[in-house]
């Protein structure tokens, strides 16, 4: 009984007070720390966002420039496949000029050896063609050579323009000078004086000629 008596009435009061003062203290240690993980989660979020945007925004940026670079190198790339074509046919149409006109300068040192031997035949005179002896099988022989140079010049596309009767072209034909009282109306050849040759369709030596009178009317043709 006296140790009933002897206990404080108060002491179990305080307990109880420290307890709840404890739970108080520990709830809102409780409670700021939640507040506290909010905060560091909303933060952490918004960082997150910014990082997500500013990677988009490279991402853009790059896209962009690999956009421009793509466009870039294709322009360039057709600009070199249409270079390339246009050499490849310009090689292909040199190629087909040098097969076509490649012997042009040889044609025209060959109309020599073909003028000459016109004129060795041209120098004969008629009474002297007829007959037999040495005289004649020279010519034979001389008229054989040119009619075989003249053969192998067409087999090779190199043809004589021999115009005679022919309206006067300046394109193919040189005017040495006028013939008065031809039997061709004006502006007709009425003379060659050395014919003309083309290679296929290319003029490699005028033909030189003399036009009936009153052809030439251009005062830059004089008469030679």
């Amino acid at each position: 009984m006296s140790n009933q008596k002897g206990k404080d009435p108060n002491k179990g009061s305080n307990s109880n007070l420290q307890t709840e003062e404890l739970e108080e203290i520990i709830d809102n240690t409780n409670s700021s720390g939640n507040i506290d993980e909010n905060v560091k989660e909303d933060l952490s979020s918004e960082e997150d966002s910014s990082g997500q945007e500013d990677r988009l925004e490279k991402d853009a940026d790059q896209i962009l420039r690999l956009e421009k670079e793509i466009t870039s190198l294709k322009d360039q790339y057709l600009r070199f496949m249409a270079e390339a074509e246009n050499n490849r046919k310009r090689n292909e149409r040199h190629l087909a000029e040098a097969h076509k006109y490649g012997i042009a300068n040889f044609a025209r040192a060959i109309l020599t050896v073909a003028d000459d031997l016109s004129r060795a035949l041209q120098a004969i005179p008629e009474e002297q063609k007829e007959g037999e002896g040495l005289l004649q099988t020279l010519l034979g022989g001389v008229e054989a050579v040119e009619r075989q140079l003249q053969k192998i010049m067409e087999d090779y596309n190199i043809k004589k323009i021999n115009p005679v009767g022919e309206q006067f072209d300046p394109n193919f034909h040189e005017a040495m000078y006028e013939v008065p009282n031809s039997e061709f109306s004006d502006g007709v050849v009425a003379q060659v004086i050395q014919p003309g040759y083309n290679l296929h369709d290319r003029l490699i030596r005028p033909a030189r000629v003399g036009v009936a009178k009153g052809a030439l009317e251009d005062p830059d043709v004089q008469e030679k």
